[in-house]
């Protein structure tokens, strides 16, 4: 299978009066066509901005991408000018966004919004764009998508206004769509139906999927490979079953145990991590989840363990094997 998008040693900082934050700490990755990846971790560990900054969509100041490539369908998208790279968001790469209300114009008709990729990209004139853009919102399963189609967002559930951002993503028919913690804000009858309608959408156009979230159950479902993030970096890699199976980072381990199983005993208490994530000004020397690890040795105070094979497909990223020992 074809690598649609390759990324090496991406690290972004923020310059912040405080000092200097990095949100992305030099990751590399990579994903093929067709391919769903899931991108987990807390909150604030990068996962986000990691994305932006492949989309380029890192406000800058305070931002800024201070090395790293991403490679998509040959092009380095970290080096293209502003025209090049507005040719290829919406059009060959797609974002869905965390919160449909803040992402969606509330002044601007939803016919408006879907249409103007269709009419930038594909050559599409206004009647044609709202031809295609009904038949989006049909097969997303808005009722009466005909008569809707000129209301504005806040006369739309959340769940339709998270359709409608689908709909503006998967308009142009893009080879990788991104999406940012999509189902965070809606219930969970809802989450189920959008991700049945990525995963159907991904299914019949062949798109490939970057699938950002916290919620590891949401992943066991979806993605076919899983990256784990913590303080901006990814500190385990591996096919979803791998990982669920034979976890090989503490972190993972983690995540893991503190979520819910349908196969546990009833009086089973889930496990918290404790602690607090490190401040990413002031990190601290060694490995960065050392402070919250049970399993930590001296060396993992001092020495910030790279991505090691520790199985087919499988890398992690720590000084301790948690199935046996030291590695």
């Amino acid at each position: 299978m074809a690598k649609l998008l390759e990324v090496k040693g991406l690290k972004t900082q923020f310059f912040t009066q405080d000092g200097v934050v990095t949100a992305v700490g030099g990751i590399s990755y990579d994903l093929n066509e067709g391919e769903t990846l899931g991108i987990v971790g807390e909150s604030g560990c990068g996962k986000s901005v990691s994305v932006l900054s492949v989309m380029r969509l890192i406000p800058v100041p305070p931002g800024r991408i201070v090395a790293g490539e991403a490679w998509f369908q040959g092009r380095d998208l970290l080096t293209m000018d502003q025209e090049e790279i507005r040719s290829v968001r919406g059009n060959k790469i797609a974002m869905i966004f965390q919160d449909p209300m803040t992402s969606l114009n509330p002044v601007l008709t939803i016919n408006r919004q879907v249409s103007e990729a269709l009419e930038l990209h594909l050559d599409m004139d206004k009647k044609q764009a709202r031809k295609r853009s009904i038949e989006l919102l049909d097969l997303l399963r808005i009722p009466e998508a005909g008569d809707r189609i000129d209301d504005y967002p806040h006369q739309f559930s959340g769940g339709m206004r998270q359709r409608v951002m689908i709909a503006m993503a998967m308009s142009c028919n893009p080879q990788l769509l991104i999406a940012d913690e999509p189902t965070t804000a809606l219930d969970v009858t809802i989450q189920a139906q959008i991700i049945d309608l990525v995963t159907r959408l991904k299914e019949e156009m062949g798109t490939a999927v970057i699938w950002i979230t916290h919620d590891m159950g949401v992943i066991a479902g979806l993605a076919e490979r899983v990256n784990v993030m913590y303080a901006g970096y990814i500190v385990e890699s591996a096919d979803v079953k791998e990982l669920y199976a034979d976890p090989r980072h503490p972190y993972t381990l983690g995540l893991l145990r503190s979520l819910p199983r349908l196969d546990a005993e009833r009086r089973e208490k889930l496990t918290p991590i404790e602690g607090l994530p490190p401040d990413l000004i002031d990190m601290p020397p060694g490995c960065p989840f050392a402070p919250r690890c049970d399993y930590a040795i001296e060396r993992c105070l001092v020495e910030n363990p790279k991505l090691e094979t520790v199985a087919r497909r499988h890398t992690a990223a720590c000084w301790v094997d948690v199935t046996g020992g030291k590695r």
